[in-house]
Parts: C-alpha cells; structure tokens; sequence
C-alpha cells in the first residue's frame, strides 16, 4: 500500500537550520521542498533593486503580488528563481536576511505571498519550512516541527556558514543581528514566531542534522500508521 504523501511543517528562528533539515527531509522522502524564507529574501532584494523602501507596505505588497517564484533541484543545490531569474546566491547575503525579516512583519507581504506557499502545498508530498508555517500556511500539516537551538549556537553555526562562503565578519556583529531579528520575528503583530501548539519542539543545540532530520523522519514514520482525521 503506497504511503499518503503529507505535508510537512518546519518551522524555527533563523539559523536553527530549518533549511539544512528541510532539504534533508525532502530528499530522502522524495518530496518537494519550499523555502517560504527564500521568498521573504526575493522581495527585500527585488524592493532593493527597485528602489522600495521596506517600510513600504502597499508598495512592497504590490510588488510580492506581481512576483512569480520557482524551486529546483541542481545537484544538492536548491535554485531559487524569481520571475526566471535564478537569485540563489544573490538572497544568501545578510542584507537580504535583515530585508526578509522586515518585509515579512507587513501584513500585506504575508497575505501576497500566503495562497503562492499554500498552492505549493496543496498536493502532498511537500516539505516547507519558515516561521509561521505551522500556525498560519499550513495550519492542518500532518507532522509539524518547531527547531530551535540556542542563540550562540546558531550565531556560531550562521558565522561560520559566512566565513566559508569568503565574508568577513565579527561575530558578535552576527550574534547581534540573529538577537534582533528574533526579537522583530517573535513580537510582529501578523504571524508571529511561535511553536504550533501541537508542534513537536527540537532543540538542535547539541545534535547533529542527520540526528534531527532521522527525528522528523522518526514523527512521519508514527503518522504513517495514523488516519487523516481532518
């Protein structure tokens, strides 16, 4: 009897690696990943390119409804296109993560954005991670994972990841702007981070990513045997 193919929710702050676990996920489950920060990152770039401030809310929110978004697989390497241009590289910098973490406190961006990811979403077979994807996107995913680690942990994590792509950068320039954007993620009035209540809660603080990911595969696994009762 084939497996019913779910829906998968990761969510956490940033640097916990939601992504890394995601992916990892996906790949061995054979399903779609989506990476709703990825396109949160897109419309901080292209509002840069364009020249929209990102406290902009109409404007920004006229432009994520006008954006089309692409997710492929090359290699190991998930390529992000937006209106067909791939940006892979171009959304990876600080700037865009200090932009995403603005542009997805407007109300506006979330809604423009929310039928895109849910669309993504509607037919199974979907890892998607983020910070609301429990609790807003896909509020009725079959197993649902809040991943966390502690804040020195993932600025250490989120350092080295920079240094290894040749950025120069203090650490406590990284610790402190992780601090921030916990703090605009956990108190925005729309959306904001939170563990779904019937989230399971991952600390990732002293495990490996292969340890965390055979756990979210461990809670798909306990679904398996479980009916769908929504």
């Amino acid at each position: 009897m084939a497996r019913e193919r779910i829906a998968i929710a990761i969510d956490g702050p940033g640097s916990a690696g939601k992504g890394t676990v995601a992916k990892g996920v996906a790949r061995r489950l054979g399903y779609q990943y989506v990476d709703t920060g990825a396109m949160y990152r897109a419309v901080a770039l292209v509002a840069d390119r364009r020249g929209v401030s990102l406290d902009d809310e109409a404007a920004l929110t006229a432009l994520a409804s006008g954006l089309s978004f692409r997710f492929g697989w090359d290699g190991d390497v998930l390529r992000v296109f937006v209106d067909e241009e791939d940006v892979t590289s171009a959304i990876r910098t600080e700037d865009a993560g200090q932009g995403a973490s603005r542009v997805s406190a407007h109300p506006g961006v979330r809604g423009a954005l929310l039928d895109l990811q849910r669309q993504l979403a509607a037919a199974g077979g979907v890892v998607m991670d983020g910070r609301d994807i429990g609790t807003v996107v896909l509020p009725d995913a079959r197993v649902k994972v809040f991943l966390d680690a502690d804040v020195s942990e993932r600025a250490r994590r989120r350092h080295d990841e920079l240094v290894r792509r040749g950025e120069v950068v203090a650490f406590h320039d990284v610790l402190s702007d992780l601090e921030q954007r916990d703090a605009r993620d956990r108190d925005r009035a729309a959306a904001p981070l939170r563990p779904a209540d019937d989230a399971v809660i991952i600390d990732s603080t002293d495990m490996t990513i292969r340890q965390v990911v055979d756990r979210v595969l461990a809670l798909v696994s306990v679904v398996d045997t479980v009916p769908d009762t929504h």
